[in-house]
Order: structure tokens, then C-alpha cells, then sequence
């Protein structure tokens, strides 16, 4: 018999046990994100941010088909440089730890995960959502459904600005994900600060969301989500001009060479890097730094509630 079970890294097993703050991080940004040499730097500084705010990350990954929340740093050196690392969605998972894949999960991969592994935030960088035509290619990430019943708090940038924000935020309205801004009512569009749309809520410390969850978690009413939209300054974000120039050759591209599904994101991210000379990445990485420290924080202010390690999972 083959034990397919989650398996912990010995740090996350040391933080459960002594009941110290965890963040998870996903590990696409890793595999398919970033490009090579980056992605190893950038995923060593993503961990070094949630140490330094106080908590323990906990990167989600499958290394030869095992699902590791907490992948030490030759596991993450791994996925940085192994060729045909699947990206992995919720669907994905069992299928590829029986055919002992290596595997970057996505999203709503690391969100489902980290729910089950009772980890109660998740920093990343902008969430997937509908895709422009989708009217035609019923094209949706499978993050919005994820996090319509998984009870995690996810820091992000908003949703990737490459997709249709507005649409995106529809849906998940419908699908009952909660959606706040940090210090903020305007929803951010990844790249840039001001995706174009209003957003109903606001909190404004990492103790205002560790209420939330807190609150949530003694209400036990929903199992989704709570999407905390956290922007860049100003000044720090993609030239506004820039970024539709961009995003509008990209999106020419796609269409005149079929490119669609998975392939969408990582071709079009590339797509900025190469038009943009470098800047997008900069940006980029400038986000989920950001989002790991506020997530860590978020988790430390968790951790001194009841609720210490966020929503409470069902059994």
C-alpha cells in the first residue's frame, strides 16, 4: 500500500506543535512564474519576508508524488529547476502524486491545501479569474470556485490584470468570497494599483483581519474565502500607459496563435517581461513581498486570538 497523505516539512511540524504562526505560499510563482535564475532567488525571499513579519512559511508542493506543505529549500531548489513541473489545481492533485509527478500548485491548489493542513493564511500574488472572451470559451480559473469553500484568507494584488477584472469580481460575488481592500476600497489590478472598480469593504490592520477571521470562525456561517486585495503604492507599481500597451499586444498574440487554458498566464507574464524589459518582474516580485509580509503579520495577530491558525476546518 502506497500512503499518499500530506506530508509536512519538519519546520511547519515544529510550528503546528507549538502553535506558531504559518503562511502558506504556493509554488507555481516557482515553477512557471518566474524565470530561471529569479524564481529561486524570489522564492528564498518570499520565505525570508513571512520569517522576518514573525511566522513560518510553509511553500505547498508535490515533490515524485508527494503533497509537501512545507518544502525545504532543495525541494524549492528543485521545482526551480526541473524540467515538465505540472501546474497543479485541485483536480490535478491525485493524479499526479499516482504518477509520482513533481508539481507547482497553483492557487486554488495551495488554498485547498493549506485549509486541509489547517493553515489559515495564504499570501500570493494576483488570484485567476475569468479570462476576457470568456463569454465565448467559458475560460475561468478554477480559483474562484476553490475559494468559494475553502476558509482561508488569501493576500493578494487582486486578480491579474491580463484577465477580466470586473467580471471576475461578479463571480465571485455569486459565488460568496468575501472581498475587502487593505487600507483601500478601490480593488488593484496587479500590475497597477487601481484595477477600475470599487470594492464594499476595508480593513485597515492585520489585528481588523484576524477579527474577521476570528468572527467567521465563532459564527460558522460559509466555508469561503476572504479575498484581502492589497495594492501597491503608487509610485511602485507598473506604468499605468505601459501596462495597457502591453497588455494589448499580449492579448493580439494570444489570439492570432491559439494559446489558451493554462498556457494563457505564463505566456502573457512573459510576454510583460520581455516588452516591459524587466520592470513587470520587478513589480512582480515588489507584490508578493509585500503580500508575504502583510500575510505574516495577519497570522501573527491570528495566533493571539482563539482562532490561532485562522477558520475553522470541518472534519
Amino acid at each position: 500500500m502506497t500512503d499518499f497523505a500530506i506530508r509536512y516539512g519538519e519546520h511547519v511540524t515544529r510550528a503546528r506543535r507549538d502553535g506558531r504562526p504559518v503562511v502558506a505560499l504556493e509554488s507555481t510563482i516557482i515553477s512557471h512564474g518566474l524565470p530561471h535564475p529569479d524564481n529561486l532567488r524570489v522564492a528564498r525571499e518570499i520565505e525570508q519576508t513571512v520569517r522576518d513579519n514573525g511566522a513560518v512559511p510553509a511553500t505547498i508542493g508535490m515533490i515524485g508524488g508527494d503533497l509537501v506543505v512545507g518544502l525545504d529549500d532543495d525541494q524549492v531548489r528543485h521545482l526551480a529547476l526541473a524540467e515538465d513541473v505540472a501546474k497543479l489545481s485541485v483536480r490535478d492533485l491525485a493524479v499526479a502524486a499516482a504518477r509520482r509527478a513533481d508539481g507547482a500548485t497553483t492557487v486554488a491548489a495551495t488554498s485547498a491545501v493549506a485549509a486541509a493542513a489547517e493553515i489559515g493564511v495564504f499570501a500570493t500574488g494576483g488570484l485567476g479569474g475569468v479570462h476576457r472572451e470568456a463569454s465565448v470559451t467559458f475560460d475561468e480559473s478554477a480559483d474562484l470556485v476553490t475559494l468559494a469553500r475553502t476558509p482561508i484568507v488569501v493576500v493578494c494584488a487582486g486578480v491579474k490584470s491580463i484577465l477580466d477584472v470586473g467580471a471576475t469580481l461578479e463571480r465571485l460575488e455569486t459565488l460568496g468570497v468575501a472581498v475587502a481592500g487593505y487600507r483601500t476600497r478601490r480593488f488593484p489590478g496587479f500590475f497597477v494599483t487601481d484595477g477600475g472598480f470599487d470594492i464594499d469593504w476595508e480593513l485597515d490592520s492585520p489585528e481588523q483581519v484576524a477579527d474577521v477571521i476570528r468572527a467567521r470562525a465563532d459564527q460558522a456561517i460559509g466555508a469561503g474565502a476572504l479575498i484581502l486585495a492589497n495594492p501597491l503604492p503608487t509610485d511602485e507599481q507598473l506604468d499605468p500607459a505601459l501596462h495597457d500597451r502591453t497588455l494589448r499586444e499580449g492579448l493580439a498574440l494570444l489570439a492570432r496563435d491559439g494559446i489558451t487554458g493554462k498556457a494563457v498566464t505564463p505566456f502573457l507574464l512573459a510576454h510583460f517581461h520581455e516588452t516591459t524589459e524587466g520592470q513587470s518582474l520587478a513589480v512582480n516580485v515588489r507584490i508578493i513581498l509585500r503580500n508575504a509580509a502583510l500575510a505574516a503579520r495577519i497570522a501573527v495577530a491570528s495566533t493571539a486570538t482563539p482562532a490561532t491558525l485562522g477558520f475553522s476546518v470541518p472534519a
